[in-house]
């Protein structure tokens, strides 16, 4: 029975795909539209029964990452969901639905002086659910933490049509961060992200970004570890290298004194660095440095020079956080055989200095996406209790999960 037939019972709004649709390279059978949880519930159960492979969506923004699933019957698009629920503004707690913009997000909050601390590295049009999908991590996760961390509570619909919740919506509420947890970066293999709270932090009173160019030698384990231990307390430190050139250094100062502190910053740089203070971010500032190739490392802070010399080797660009030991990475795509190649002695490299290279995007299936994974066993008994009949985006992570 064709997709649209075996939906259509549940009274759901169903479209066809369009080019805006694929899933890394995969066209659906039909796309849904639920406007509820409850509308989500009956979408999972009805493709339960009848075997329906279903991938969730949010902005779209995203659907490239991870590797084409092995089926996809049914894309879930979560476009309707984007109400924000609850702003207990007393409290610093936002609950809001997984379609909800983080830009359309930012603009609630901020009417109320307050923020999800949440750097987002996409263009506008990502969502709440599909961040939190693919766990990324923007410049200030150094002093806020990630999604995960900031996630207090979400409502999950299971490979079932089960809706399950856990945590809360105030902060003090510990329970059922391990459920939050489990299902950010799953790449929608678990079940479907419908809603999340979260904690907020006030609006900065003043912002300030240390800017300096330094040669790639000057940035050192040393460096990286003064600015990350500054009494300065800057909130990220980011940097963007592009292949073959120096390498553009920015330091985000927030709060009070901003101004002064930012020069504390500045003084902790080599003495041929000539930094300038200013109110405004660097151009690249958060941005991916790629779209259609997108290599993620993550590192020990201390072997940000290592890691810096192994992307010139392999020819990749380079953008990303020293202080969390963590950068994005792209290539000129000049083939498959090349950037297999590139990332094989990158991810030598880098897991030799106690890291772990990724590929969240490739157009090539030839590229070993997440390399070596030690929990994989683990992982796979977790989508096995969740998902036994893998209906849930199979095959687009780890170990074909």
């Amino acid at each position: 029975m064709a997709s649209r037939d075996v939906l259509a019972a549940t009274g759901v709004a169903l479209r066809g795909p369009g080019p805006g649709d694929l899933v890394g390279g995969v066209t659906p059978g039909v796309v849904a539209l639920p406007e509820s949880v409850e509308e989500i519930a009956a979408v999972l159960r009805a493709c339960a029964g009848a075997g329906l492979a279903v991938v969730p969506a949010g902005g779209g923004t995203k659907l490239h990452w991870g590797a084409p699933p092995e089926r996809c019957d049914v894309l879930l698009d979560l476009c309707c969901l984007n109400r924000v629920l609850e702003h207990a503004a007393g409290d610093l707690v936002v609950r809001v639905q997984a379609g909800v913009t983080v830009d359309a997000l930012a603009a609630t909050l901020g009417g109320k002086g307050q923020e999800l601390a949440l750097d987002v590295p996409f263009d506008s049009g990502a969502t709440v659910g599909g961040t939190l999908a693919v766990g990324a991590a923007g410049p200030r996760s150094f002093r806020y933490g990630a999604a995960r961390d900031l996630l207090i509570g979400v409502t999950v619909v299971l490979a079932d049509g089960t809706v399950a919740k856990s945590g809360g919506k105030v902060v003090k509420n510990v329970a059922g961060y391990d459920l939050g947890k489990l299902f950010t970066g799953s790449y929608g293999t678990l079940g479907v992200i419908a809603e999340a709270a979260f904690r907020l932090h006030p609006l900065p009173a003043r912002r300030r970004w240390l800017t300096a160019e330094l040669a790639a030698g000057e940035v050192t384990g040393g460096l990286v570890a003064a600015l990350a231990a500054s009494q300065a307390e800057p909130s990220a430190v980011e940097v963007d290298r592009p292949a073959g050139g120096r390498v553009a250094l920015a330091a985000l100062v927030e709060g009070e004194a901003a101004e002064e502190r930012a020069l504390a910053v500045r003084d902790l740089l080599p003495g041929t660095a000539d930094g300038e203070v200013g109110d405004t971010a660097p151009a690249w500032w958060g941005l991916l440095p790629g779209e259609r190739v997108l290599v993620e490392a993550r590192f020990p802070p201390a072997s940000t020079a290592a890691v810096l010399a192994a992307a010139e080797e392999a020819g990749f660009a380079l953008r990303g956080s020293p202080v969390s030991g963590r950068t994005w990475l792209t290539a000129r795509d000049s083939g498959e055989r090349e950037l297999r190649e590139a990332v094989t002695r990158l991810r030598g490299r880098v897991e030799g200095e106690g890291g772990r290279v990724t590929v969240p995007a490739s157009p090539y299936e030839g590229v070993d996406r997440w390399g070596r994974v030690g929990a994989l066993p683990l992982m796979r008994r977790v989508k096995e209790r969740f998902d036994p009949g893998r209906v849930m985006s199979p095959g687009r992570f780890v170990g074909g999960i």
